[in-house]
């Protein structure tokens, strides 16, 4: 089993503080929803679309959060012959996946507080490829997530995710500062900052993408209820009491005020794409240097594909 990864880095990006006992009940809460968040089918769609650019062909493929994450399709139409793995954060979520995808995936028990470790049927390497669909964006600790997903796959394998960039939901800011109300969201990280962090949990090749959406809605209540099937507000930051409905009342009004030139209510997202492999590790060189037979084969083999 891999334990938690604890180190600290004082060049840590400052943004994506995210309360992580908020994050647990936020995870429950969506695991007794219907079904996953209604975005997250399509950032899954628009992910598999960028699958035929990797030539590697998985023969295991590991689902990070695999029910909220949407997937389930998408992967098994780009590889239907290889073995499907899932880690789920929380055992609720872990619960509906067992549903869900009963008899041809291999549901893997996860852990009581989001995004620590491994459960001990998965060993290091256990996949080729490692798929996170919007879920780097919850993350307490990404630096830390990054190096576990490292460690999870195999050489040569590689991560695919998706997440939530910082100018997602930037209408919402300053509309809140006027009302003094805190912040709406975490201040998620920067897409060349992740790409640093890849570098640093020791991946190689990483590409970063990233696009904007705008999405519309009629009225202020539909807008409300479709952010609150996409999650919950994770910041530290945010009104730590309960809302009241004249508060509610308040937020619908000031809504208002996000109506652009055809009379919608508007609100952008940046999402951020990224992959990146796993490369031959590389051996610290002293004056005696001591190498496992097994690390030997995996530089020979490493070796081989380059020449």
């Amino acid at each position: 089993m891999f334990p938690p990864d604890e180190s600290t880095d004082a060049r840590r990006p400052e943004r994506q503080q995210i309360d992580a006992r908020a994050l647990v009940h936020h995870l429950r809460r969506l695991a007794r929803a219907d079904d996953p968040p209604w975005l997250h089918a399509e950032i899954s769609r628009r992910m598999a679309e960028r699958l035929p650019v990797i030539k590697l062909q998985p023969e295991r493929v590991l689902q990070w959060s695999a029910f909220l994450g949407g997937s389930g399709e998408d992967l098994r139409q780009a590889y239907p012959q290889a073995a499907q793995l899932l880690v789920e954060p929380v055992p609720a979520l872990r619960e509906r996946s067992l549903a869900q995808h009963k008899g041809w995936w291999q549901v893997l028990r996860g852990t009581a507080k989001p995004s620590v470790s491994l459960p001990q049927q998965a060993g290091e390497g256990v996949a080729q490829l490692l798929w996170a669909n919007m879920y780097l964006h919850l993350s307490p600790d990404p630096e830390a997530l990054l190096k576990l997903w490292h460690r999870a796959l195999a050489v040569d394998g590689f991560v695919m995710f998706s997440c939530l960039g910082p100018d997602s939901l930037r209408e919402l800011r300053p509309l809140y500062e006027a009302l003094g109300w805190g912040l709406p969201g975490p201040e998620w990280i920067d897409m060349h900052d992740v790409g640093d962090m890849l570098v640093g949990a020791g991946f190689a090749d990483p590409v970063m993408d990233q696009e904007r959406i705008t999405l519309t809605w009629s009225e202020p209540d539909r807008l409300l209820a479709d952010l609150r099937a996409l999650g919950g507000n994770l910041s530290p930051a945010r009104f730590a009491g309960l809302r009241s409905r004249a508060w509610r009342g308040r937020l619908l009004q000031a809504l208002e005020g996000l109506r652009g030139p055809d009379g919608r209510l508007q609100l952008s997202l940046e999402l951020v794409y990224g992959h990146a492999f796993k490369p031959v590790p590389k051996l610290k060189m002293a004056a005696e240097t001591r190498v496992s037979l097994d690390q030997m084969r995996t530089m020979v083999r490493g070796a081989g594909k380059e020449s």
